[in-house]
This record gives structure tokens, sequence and C-alpha cells, in this order.
């Protein structure tokens, strides 16, 4: 029987191998796919954390089991082969599963902003998008917003859909991009100087979050931020309605 300290040396040199793809893994999803706030916002930090501890252990556990130096080079080589091909699929698989739950975009929904994943958005509805929405990004979400509606027949379809399950902001033929809207934007934005008033109890997180923009705080307006469960706080410029901060704080 080998040795466990011969086992452990190959099971710690397996999970350096491990740890060092995972790491690799962790630039795309936090650097492409959900980049700040959106690693907390949609739940990206806890998806790859389960998808990675699962790959990451499974290895070198396996490799600790079956190691043994007394086997032949050939029979070594199949052994690996096939914990290595078992750990490829895996976190292929949970890459996958996390990059089709990825953020797509962040939507103006008439009074409020709101998180669009990839997995919300219905493939028919996406061909009746602008052509220039019709392809989702896998570099982070881009801002965009909602067109009026066309009369209060579409509205109320929308906004029945919207109840039984199905986002307002998820609605790809209802996507325009964010320009025409900025007016709106601002228009429903309120003075930043309101929320403190608001939550006088988080001041120093709010003084934070306006401190991190870089200006000052009569240039910045908030409105509330959708994504799944969670409700944060999105900090806009006040002339532009360019999103400028983000802020963990429900504001609605």
């Amino acid at each position: 029987m080998p040795s466990w300290k011969s086992r452990l040396r190959a099971s710690a040199i397996h999970l350096a191998i491990s740890l060092s793809v995972a790491t690799l893994a962790a630039l795309v999803v936090f650097g492409w796919w959900y980049p700040y706030p959106y690693r907390e916002l949609s739940g990206g930090r806890e998806l790859f954390a389960l998808v990675v501890a699962v790959d990451v252990v499974l290895g070198p556990l396996i490799t600790l089991v079956i190691f043994n130096p007394a086997k032949t080079r050939r029979h070594l080589v199949m052994d690996f082969t096939v914990i290595g091909l078992l750990q490829v699929a895996a976190l292929a698989y949970g890459l996958w599963t996390v990059f089709v739950a990825r953020p797509v975009h962040l939507v103006f929904e008439y009074h409020r902003m709101a998180v669009v994943h990839a997995i919300d958005v219905d493939s028919d509805l996406l061909a009746k998008a602008p052509p220039s929405l019709q392809t989702l990004p896998v570099t982070g979400p881009t801002v965009i917003a909602l067109r009026p509606f066309k009369n209060p027949a579409e509205q109320f379809d929308a906004t029945t859909a919207a109840l039984k399950g199905f986002p307002l902001a998820a609605r790809s033929d209802l996507w325009q991009a964010y320009e025409p809207a900025r007016a709106d934007v601002l228009k429903e934005a309120k003075p930043v100087a309101e929320l403190r008033a608001r939550f006088s109890n988080q001041a120093a997180q709010i003084d934070w979050a306006i401190a991190a923009t870089g200006r000052p705080v009569t240039d910045l307006r908030y409105l509330p931020l959708l994504s799944r469960k969670t409700a944060w706080t999105v900090l806009l410029d006040t002339t532009t309605a360019e999103p400028l901060g983000y802020l963990p704080l429900d504001s609605f």
C-alpha cells in the first residue's frame, strides 16, 4: 500500500494545479461576466464559489484515494487523464451555468433600475429588440432603457406578464438605447441628499458610496435598483444620468 505521505504529496500538487485553473476561471467570470457590483447583485460570487469548490475538491480528493507510486507510468497517466477529464467536464458545466445566468443589461424600468440576466430573456422576443440589442453582451452589462408603451393594451399585456413572473425589464421587445431615456431617468431620480435624510442611520455607508464616485453630493441623484431578490441603489450623474456608483441599500 502506498504511504499517506506520497498520497498527500500527489494530492497537494493536484490541488495547486486545480487552484491555478480556478484562478484563471475567476478572472474571466469576475472580469467579464460579473464585474462589480454584479457579483453581489446577481449572485455570481456564490454560484462561482460553489462550482469551484466542487471542482477543486473533486480532483485532489480522487488523487488522494487512488494514487499509488507502485503503478506503472502507463497506469498513472491513464488515472490522471480520467481525473482530468472529470474535472474539465465538471468545470465546463459549472462555468456554462454561471455564463447563462450572467447579467446582461442594467435597464431603466420607468421608475427604477433593474438588472436583466441572460437566462431571463426570451429568445423569441429578443428577435423583436432593436438590431443593436439582439446580441447579449458577454463582457459585462450595458445600460439601456425600456421604451414608452405604444398603447394601453401593450401596457396591460406587459404588466400582466410581469405579475405572472416575467420581469418587465426582461421584455426585450420593449428595449431601447439609454440615450433617449436620459431625461426620463433624471425626472424619476431623486437628489442623493434626500437619500441621506431618509437613511440617516446609514449615513457612513452612503457617504462612502458618494466619495467612491469622486463627485460632490450635489452632482448626484439616485434610483432604486432591483436584481432578482436583492434591492440596491444606483447613484447617477445629475446631468448625464450615467451610473456612477452603487450602494447596498434598499431605497424603494
